[in-house]
């Protein structure tokens, strides 16, 4: 529960703005009689049986999730080896059931190979060309932050739980780039959507959704709490599948106005080229319903994170103050810019996301082919599991791992400085 100070409109604004294996062990040895479970909802036991795991068998390790295997790898050292220096050969999406079905095995966080690439490739030029990682995108964050902030204030300093609003606001921007749209805080359609989006996102990460995960062709047909996911679902894809249906009826092709148009643009293009395309509007719905389920809730969960740190150390809450009052002060929005002069701010915002960790087991990979991984093969067709929690929590890059500390991110001079384990969302996706 928050109940927010009046006069933090910059620091809202700011927040916004910033979001060897053991010997005698093969790096392939099934762990046999082990049960795990790889639902993305963050399962405190799989991450905590993982730790254990690495314990007895090293870094890298294969585990069975129901019959199929895995290798995890714990630790920066392995996790950045295999995300960058094999980043190649590891471009497949990793199996998990749950979400495979509720995208139909559709879209750009399932499919693989080149049509993967292509959507991929496709995606990041067009959202940058919206404004993502650019200047042009700071006046749609000052904006949405500049609403959160009336929001709290309208309160008049009434306890809330801020979770919904929050996500609210990160889909805001989300709907920004993807359907030139923005959703207000009271509007009950959005926000039941959201809020079943957070329900399904429990039930996912909550025993059936794991039983899910690992017996999925049972799962599948038997009853029970499971088959809700997909029901909780269903109103923000209908939401999605009626702006896809809009955008086609008011389409100006000289003049797109975000993703879905520039995708129905490109689409029209690859088909009269060849049916054999990715460019589809099954592709297209799943792919923005994806962004939308990636984006919104780590982004939401971040800022959540962040705000809690911040009442829990109200000290860290002065020296945020002290540094925006003399960089930025209270007369104008913050800017990108402002962060090479705020090292505290910059500092801060780092290691709340190291510390509030909201992928731990990262995003499952695929091997695309046969990879000699420090001595072992890891075939082709094999999922991987880069456990991002381990190296954000790896005690040869930082001091004090499981305690909230700022100068993680701080010379003795007080001056920002990077730290190569910082990989909260990992090395790219």
């Amino acid at each position: 529960m928050v109940s927010p100070s009046q006069g933090h409109s910059v620091l809202m604004t700011v927040t916004c703005l910033m979001v060897s294996p053991s010997q005698g062990h093969s790096a392939l040895m099934a762990v046999t009689g082990l049960i795990v479970s790889p639902s993305q909802g963050h399962s405190a036991l799989m991450t905590v049986t993982c730790l254990m795991l690495s314990e007895q068998y090293g870094p890298v390790f294969t585990v069975y999730f129901g019959s199929r295997p895995n290798v995890v790898l714990v630790g920066y050292d392995a996790v950045k080896e295999i995300l960058v220096d094999h980043g190649d050969s590891i471009l497949g999406r990793g199996e998990v059931p749950i979400f495979f079905d509720l995208y139909n095995r559709r879209g750009m966080s399932v499919i693989s190979g080149d049509s993967w690439k292509q959507l991929r490739q496709f995606s990041l030029m067009t959202l940058r060309d919206f404004g993502m990682g650019k200047k042009t995108l700071e006046e749609p964050i000052q904006t949405e932050a500049q609403h959160l902030t009336t929001y709290f204030r309208n309160l008049n300093q009434k306890p809330i739980d801020p979770t919904n609003v929050l996500v609210c606001a990160s889909s805001n921007l989300l709907a920004a780039l993807l359907m030139g749209t923005r959703y207000n805080y009271d509007d009950k359609k959005w926000m039941k959507s959201l809020d079943d989006m957070r329900k399904a996102f429990s039930l996912a990460s909550s025993p059936c959704g794991q039983l899910y995960d690992m017996f999925p062709s049972l799962m599948r047909i038997l009853p029970g709490n499971h088959q809700n996911i997909f029901k909780l679902f269903q109103d923000l894809k209908d939401t999605i599948n009626e702006q896809v249906r809009n955008h086609i009826e008011t389409l100006d092709p000289a003049n797109p106005r975000d993703y879905i148009d520039c995708y129905l643009i490109r689409m029209k293009q690859e088909n009269e080229k060849s049916p054999e395309t990715p460019f589809d509007k099954v592709n297209l719905v799943a792919t923005v319903f994806d962004m939308f389920l990636g984006g919104a809730e780590t982004t939401a969960l971040s800022l959540n994170f962040g705000f809690l740190i911040l009442i829990k150390f109200p000290e860290i809450q002065a020296c945020l103050h002290e540094e925006i009052d003399q960089v930025i002060g209270r007369a104008r929005d913050p800017v990108v810019e402002d962060k090479n002069n705020t090292p505290y701010l910059n500092a801060f915002l780092h290691e709340a996301l190291r510390f509030s960790d909201v992928l731990p087991m990262g995003v499952a990979r695929r091997a695309t082919k046969d990879v000699n991984f420090r001595g072992f093969l890891i075939p082709k067709g094999m999922d991987i599991l880069p456990m991002l929690t381990t190296v954000l929590h790896d005690p040869s890059h930082f001091e004090t791992p499981s305690v909230f500390n700022v100068k993680h991110f701080l010379d003795e001079n007080g001056t920002f400085k990077k730290n190569n384990a910082f990989l909260a969302f990992s090395a790219g996706l």
